[in-house]
């Protein structure tokens, strides 16, 4: 301790916080001991006016109950007060009394805020140094006592131990929930950076592919392509930015572009023709307004991934999409025919992924081939609409 002109400024840490818990066991502590006293006064009743509590009695069940204060800020320390001041009451042949309330709120405490392999045995030592009383005391019971006795331990224990172990239980609940969300972000981050990349890279390897088939001989036809190489990249780039933002939000609030949706299609279409891809792209229906943040997104990354797929895998250079709203949902297909009648269009193309991104929306959604030459990707998102 330091002084200061006229006051004294505590060396070392600031003053010790008082928490709630601390605060409500103060006040029973304090409600016990008054409204005990009072008990203590009158536990015997007529039968026992000759074994009147005194002050030595008064002092034991004092000092048991401001014990309580302290219950749950050091549970072994106030139990092992309570306990000791119970046995010394007994054993001194007091009328029993509020004192073994005390007691069992002590023994509750143990079990609720100790773990067990150390609680158990505390509980038994208490145990074993109330049963000495019972040969001493001149009330007729004698061993046959052990019953009621052990009861004041077993009891308060037991409850004390259960809400242990159903708080414990809710911890993991809650920390298996946290888990599992962060899982899912992880796995909707993932999601959203393999179908971004994926489609970008695939639209500049095919670009690239044509600036250097015809660089020698046409390089105005290769200056084509390298530009929408760039803008390409620059548009993959900056998508990725804004779904790589999620993991570095700061809560301020701020506002970003409109993200990948429905109404973007056109953009998506111009990329796809500019790696060499034609897409014929059929809206009919009246869209509702505005969709839902997540279904816009599901239905954007369907068509991108399908026509990811198109690019990696099918070797054809049309494509169709097909969007039709209806009430309560939107249809969407995206088709290709499969050149060499192979089929296989769906490998290594993100098949699962477009499944459970449908799914966790409560959608439908199937792939494969409607036709030897065939292969159509179709989705049906709900958007909480009238069926």
């Amino acid at each position: 301790m330091r002084t200061t002109g006229g006051g004294r400024v505590p060396s070392g840490h600031g003053p010790t916080r008082i928490t709630g818990a601390q605060l409500g066991d103060t006040a029973l502590a304090a409600a016990v001991t008054v409204a005990g006293a009072a008990g203590t006064r009158v536990a015997g009743g007529p039968e026992r006016a000759d074994v009147a509590v005194d002050a030595r009695g008064y002092a034991l069940f004092v000092a048991a109950a401001l014990a309580l204060a302290v219950r749950r800020r050091w549970p072994v320390a106030a139990f092992a007060a309570a306990a000791g001041c119970t046995a010394a009451y007994v054993l001194l042949g007091y009328p029993y009394g509020p004192i073994l309330a005390v007691f069992m709120i002590a023994v509750y405490t143990l079990a609720r805020h100790v773990p067990l392999p150390a609680a158990g045995p505390y509980a038994l030592a208490a145990l074993l140094a109330l049963l000495p009383h019972l040969l001493t005391r001149d009330h007729g019971l004698g061993l046959s006592g052990a019953v009621p006795v052990s009861a004041w331990v077993v009891v308060p224990f037991a409850l004390g131990y259960a809400l242990r172990l159903r708080r414990e239980a809710a911890v993991r609940a809650r920390a298996e929930a946290v888990r599992r969300s962060a899982d899912e972000e992880r796995f909707r981050v993932a999601q959203e950076v393999h179908d971004i990349v994926g489609h970008g890279l695939a639209a500049i390897k095919m670009q690239a592919d044509v600036a250097l088939h015809v660089l020698v001989k046409k390089p105005a036809q290769a200056e084509v392509a390298l530009e929408a190489i760039s803008r390409t990249s620059s548009e993959a780039l900056e998508e990725l930015r804004a779904t790589l933002s999620v993991l570095r939000r700061t809560g301020d609030g701020a506002e970003r572009g409109p993200g990948p949706g429905l109404t973007r299609l056109a953009e998506l279409r111009r990329r796809m023709a500019e790696a060499g891809v034609h897409v014929h792209l059929d809206v009919s229906g009246r869209a509702p307004a505005p969709l839902p943040a997540a279904v816009e997104l599901t239905g954007y990354r369907i068509v991108q991934e399908s026509l990811t797929n198109v690019l990696r895998h099918s070797g054809a250079r049309q494509a169709a999409v097909r969007i039709r709203y209806e009430p309560g949902g939107i249809r969407i297909a995206v088709s290709n025919p499969v050149t060499g009648g192979t089929g296989d269009t769906g490998a290594g193309s993100g098949i699962a992924g477009m499944r459970d991104r449908v799914l966790d929306l409560g959608g439908e959604f199937a792939a494969g081939p409607v036709a030897p030459d065939t292969f159509e990707v179709r989705a049906r998102l709900p958007t909480g609409g009238a069926p």
